[in-house]
């Protein structure tokens, strides 16, 4: 596949999905998310693109990756094409480092590992209800930010976030009290700037489907994700990809920190 075909499939991809919102089918939004929990260090367009062609994907790779895996591609498969970018070293002789910057975008293929065979690939950890030593990992996150942590036996709500500070509601149960967490920590990432105003409806919305994306990748058994994802848009893409680029982003660094390749 070129390169234009790959760009064009990817912004059809957001079109249909924010027409979908549009039209109240919230599970399409779920199953992107889902899509983003697997592929959590992937752009949020070539999501777009993997959910497109391949939505049951697990695990993807290009060729030789693969093969570093003691893995090969099945003859005959058809690769799931997603965009790189062309990065140059900069035209700066004055620069000390290597940083290079990105020039363009190209098509290249991956495969997903229901499409090769060959040395079975490492078990994830297992979580199903209780998520074990992330909760750990998910506080020193949290301090890293500079952001208090506390527990309230009053708190009304299950969480709040205060800019600062993320407040529980004791007495909740492991796997609910790591998503709240996460729910909170992404409003502290995202909507307490002081440059940005969000609805009550976006904010909420984000932060839901960040926590959504966290607990589905670490195997954390989780509900859908919120419905009022669909009062948001009104087919305006550009608006929705915004939204999907700051969800990505921020689901990518917690999962970073949480210590998920």
């Amino acid at each position: 596949m070129k390169t234009d075909k790959a760009k064009e499939l990817a912004e059809k991809a957001l079109k249909d999905l924010s027409e979908a919102l549009s039209a109240g089918h919230s599970e399409r939004f779920t199953e992107y998310l889902t899509t983003m929990s697997r592929f959590h260090r992937y752009s949020f367009r070539n999501l777009m693109l993997i959910a497109l062609q391949r939505p049951d994907a697990t695990h993807v790779a290009g060729f030789h990756a693969w093969r570093k895996l003691g893995r090969f591609v099945n003859k005959g498969e058809k690769g799931i094409a997603i965009l790189a970018p062309i990065a140059y070293k900069k035209d700066d002789e004055s620069a000390e480092t290597d940083e290079r910057e990105v020039r363009g975008f190209r098509a290249v293929h991956v495969f997903d590992v229901s499409q090769t065979d060959g040395e079975p690939l490492p078990e994830p950890e297992s979580v199903s209800g209780d998520p074990g030593l992330y909760t750990n990992r998910l506080h020193n996150c949290i301090e890293s930010h500079g952001i208090e942590l506390q527990y309230s036996d009053t708190l009304s709500s299950d969480g709040r976030s205060s800019g600062g500070k993320i407040t529980i509601r004791s007495g909740l149960t492991p796997g609910h009290d790591f998503e709240v967490k996460v729910h909170e920590l992404a409003h502290e990432l995202l909507h307490h700037e002081e440059n940005e105003r969000y609805s009550k409806t976006v904010s909420e919305t984000e932060a839901e489907a960040v926590a959504f994306v966290v607990c589905q990748a670490i195997g954390l058994a989780t509900g859908t994700a919120c419905s009022d994802y669909i009062q948001l848009y009104n087919g305006d893409t550009d608006v929705l990809a915004a939204s999907l680029e700051r969800i990505q982003s921020t689901s990518a660094a917690i999962l970073d920190a949480l210590g998920l390749a």
